[in-house]
């Protein structure tokens, strides 16, 4: 597969996310827009004004609709704790990997002083690691692990940016996306966590059901 071959999704207003999230799958169907919208109502049922999205309707979805809809689709989602070194990571058991970095918005030529976060996928495709921001023209190809390790070094060494991994749910369960387990469990009694597992129950209610994703549940386990 080259890289004309890879799916990659491009910037259309603020749908980074839904971007990040096809490009994650390797497919244009893997969300809608509107399967997003939907989301966001979910989770927030009775504002007027839905914190979860831009109140323009153009997208700039937050990170609780990533996690719930990689969860539909039978994935968890895991935020690395940046002061750790990403060597502590099992590469061949993450599905995928998710940036959020600060971006400026803008209107033709104009910058706006708004406050905006980007969503960016990593994924490897046949051995090889690869950027699939929807802001570059093409993927790009950041190397095999080694290079990888070093890029997300470089990456998460800004403090304006976060790094989220994208895990089955058997993976998340026993924690096997970390090299040493016993070193690195988010168990542990230090006070310096490498890691640490979102729960989506943390933070919305259980009460969403999906009628569009409840048959994809386990599409995570084909992401590779």
């Amino acid at each position: 597969m080259t890289s004309h071959e890879i799916y990659h999704e491009k910037q259309v207003r603020e749908l980074c996310a839904l971007h990040a999230l096809n490009n994650l799958f390797q497919s244009r169907d893997a969300f809608t827009k509107s399967e997003l919208d939907f989301i966001c109502h979910s989770l927030s049922p009775d504002n007027w004004i839905n914190p979860h999205k831009s109140v323009l309707g153009l997208g700039n979805y937050d990170i609780n609709v990533i996690m719930k809809a990689l969860q539909a689709r039978g994935c968890e989602t895991i935020w690395f704790d940046k002061r750790r070194d990403p060597s502590c990571l099992n590469l061949e058991n993450i599905n995928g990997y998710i940036l959020n970095v600060p971006t400026d918005y803008k209107i033709s030529f104009i910058t706006l002083p708004l406050h905006r976060r980007h969503w960016i996928t990593i994924r490897e495709i046949n051995g090889l690691f690869y950027n699939l921001d929807s802001k570059l023209d093409s993927p790009q190809i950041i190397g095999r692990g080694r290079d990888l390790l070093n890029y997300l070094r470089d990456e998460l060494d800004c403090k304006d940016k976060e790094l989220f991994l994208v895990v089955t749910d058997e993976v998340e369960k026993t924690q096997s996306w970390l090299q040493d387990q016993a070193s690195y469990s988010n168990n542990s009694n230090s006070d310096k966590r490498d890691a640490e597992v979102v729960h989506l129950k943390d933070i919305i209610s259980d009460d969403f059901t999906n009628p569009i994703a409840s048959e994809k549940s386990k599409e995570c386990n084909h992401l590779l």
